[in-house]
């Protein structure tokens, strides 16, 4: 997973700088911004903080770790071959699918809608909507004073809360209602900021939308059974 990560990613560069591309916007991930134990509660995550190496190694964090190195890789090769690099560190994307298969960040959704998860986890998960992901790649691409990091968040929450919203929006699914660690106190959402992306223009798509639009989309594509209406709304219609 590493190996191909960085390898790949210092082709393009090199690719991109012997095509005198004239911007390059490379697409990471948040796993390269926050994984570090010693980051205090009260600390900001924003486009200066970094995740932990050793940290990640000696957890096995390959994801985490690949996605971290191939960052570092990517700035490095830049700077050497002179292209403007701008990257974009989304978290966990949801939104309308485009692809019929199911990836990781829908996974994360799936297993509450089917009864594959009995308990929701104590920690806590950062979302974006897929279209403002888009939207932020375009947007630094396209305007000439963006440079570095860009975080791509919209809102941080609790995986009980995820929970919570499903189920108001779609109460016939069979949702976990336990936490699978009620001995802990209760995780409590990371602060962070978005707002070196906010400055250039976009408007992030609520978080609850975010989830609302995850599960239409996975009944169109027929990965859940989409309930019959309520009996009342049958009378009407007949």
């Amino acid at each position: 997973m590493v190996e191909p990560a960085v390898i790949g990613t210092k082709n393009v560069i090199v690719a991109a700088a012997e095509a005198k591309v004239r911007r390059v916007v490379f697409t990471s991930s948040i796993g390269a911004v926050t994984m570090d134990p010693n980051r205090g509660p009260d600390v900001v995550v924003d486009e200066s903080c970094w995740s932990d190496l050793e940290f990640c190694k000696s957890t096995k964090n390959w994801y985490c770790y690949g996605k971290a190195v191939a960052e570092k890789a990517a700035s490095d090769e830049a700077k050497e071959r002179g292209v403007d690099l701008v990257v974009i560190n989304p978290v966990l994307v949801l939104g309308p699918m485009l692809q019929s298969t199911i990836n990781a960040s829908i996974v994360h959704i799936l297993k509450y809608l089917t009864g594959s998860a009995k308990t929701y986890a104590n920690s806590v998960q950062a979302y974006v909507h897929v279209k403002d992901v888009a939207l932020a790649h375009i947007l630094v691409f396209e305007t000439p004073s963006a440079s570095g990091r860009y975080l791509c968040a919209e809102s941080v929450l609790h995986r009980g809360d995820v929970v919570e919203i499903l189920a108001k929006f779609f109460p016939e699914y069979p949702f976990p209602t336990k936490c699978s660690d009620e001995v802990k106190p209760r995780a409590k959402p990371y602060k962070f900021s978005n707002q070196k992306l906010r400055d250039l223009g976009p408007e992030f798509t609520p978080v609850k939308q975010c989830l609302y639009e995850t599960v239409k989309s996975l009944q169109e594509k027929g990965h859940l059974p989409v309930p019959p209406p309520p009996e009342d709304s049958v009378r009407i219609q007949a």
